[in-house]
């Protein structure tokens, strides 16, 4: 299966899982290994959710900075959310997310402590 299909089926399943951090993890493996070409030609995943649709958005901003390309243009039509989600709600981890979050997702007021590419 070539990575724009495989990007296609995992968003599909970001879309409707019920855990989305499964099809996630699957995302960012795929991600993590795409070329800067590759990454350049992702189409609109047209997520109607606001935090899937800016989570994967984050996720794809994130690779094209580390290959060195522009994201693709969908990326910035996607609005960031208004209210911060943390992973953790624990108020004793927020500082830490604050900072340590990628820039894409921190932008995007999400606050994680891994990134593509990363494991927890």
């Amino acid at each position: 299966m070539d990575r724009l299909a495989a990007f296609t089926r995992l968003v599909r399943a970001v879309a409707c899982a019920a855990k989305i951090s499964y099809p996630l993890a699957e995302l960012n493996d795929l991600l993590a290994s795409a070329s800067g070409p590759d990454i350049e030609a992702l189409p609109d995943p047209r997520l109607e959710d606001p935090y899937r649709a800016n989570y994967v958005a984050a996720m794809v901003e994130l690779v094209a900075h580390k290959a060195g390309v522009l994201p693709p243009a969908w990326t910035a039509t996607v609005t960031p959310l208004e209210a911060p989600v943390f992973i953790d709600p624990s108020l004793n981890l927020r500082a830490h997310l604050l900072t340590a979050s990628p820039p894409p997702f921190r932008r995007r007021n999400i606050f994680i402590d891994s990134s593509v590419g990363d494991r927890v």
